[in-house]
């Protein structure tokens, strides 16, 4: 099963048909840290991260986590840990996403395992299906209303991948 993210505003999976948001600046075949660009490319997915404390344990074939207050994702290029899941601890001494958020952004996420196995510096890191409420463009991660999220979760399986043009 392949999801297809269509243009800048349309994704679709079987028979669905969902309205998303990416990067402020499109897309990109040359994808680097900081660019506001989706990467273009087909992509597996990661694990679904959840805030236990707002919302259920999503329906889904994924393994699913609970985001503890404190998860984060290293985005700092300089770091060994560049695009992977971190403690943050006090003086932690890198650059870093927050997953446990006050806005609902992250409420649910899922990785998009993109510059992942071998990780390149620079290449890009942090890119997350994740939620939005008003579909404004993104960093680079592709955004759906939570209502969306919550069919699509259902529908993937561990093989399914995610093409986007």
């Amino acid at each position: 099963m392949i999801i297809i993210i269509k243009n800048k505003d349309t994704l679709l999976i079987d028979d669905f048909k969902f309205r998303c948001s990416i990067g402020k600046k499109g897309f990109s075949k040359k994808k680097r840290e900081g660019d506001f660009t989706t990467p273009k490319g087909i992509f597996e997915f990661g694990d679904i991260y959840y805030r236990s404390d707002k919302v259920k344990k999503p329906l889904s074939k994924l393994r699913s986590i609970p985001i503890k207050k404190n998860m984060g994702w290293c985005d700092d290029p300089k770091s060994k840990f560049y695009n992977k899941l971190i403690k943050i601890k006090k003086n932690l001494n890198m650059s870093y996403e927050k997953l446990y958020r006050k806005d609902n952004k992250y409420d649910y996420l899922i990785l998009i395992k993109y510059n992942y196995k071998k990780k390149i510096k620079f290449k890009g890191s942090a890119i997350f299906l994740h939620l939005t409420k008003n579909y404004s463009s993104t960093k680079g991660c592709i955004v759906l209303s939570k209502k969306d999220f919550l069919i699509l979760v259902k529908l993937i399986k561990k093989n399914t991948k995610i093409k986007i043009n």
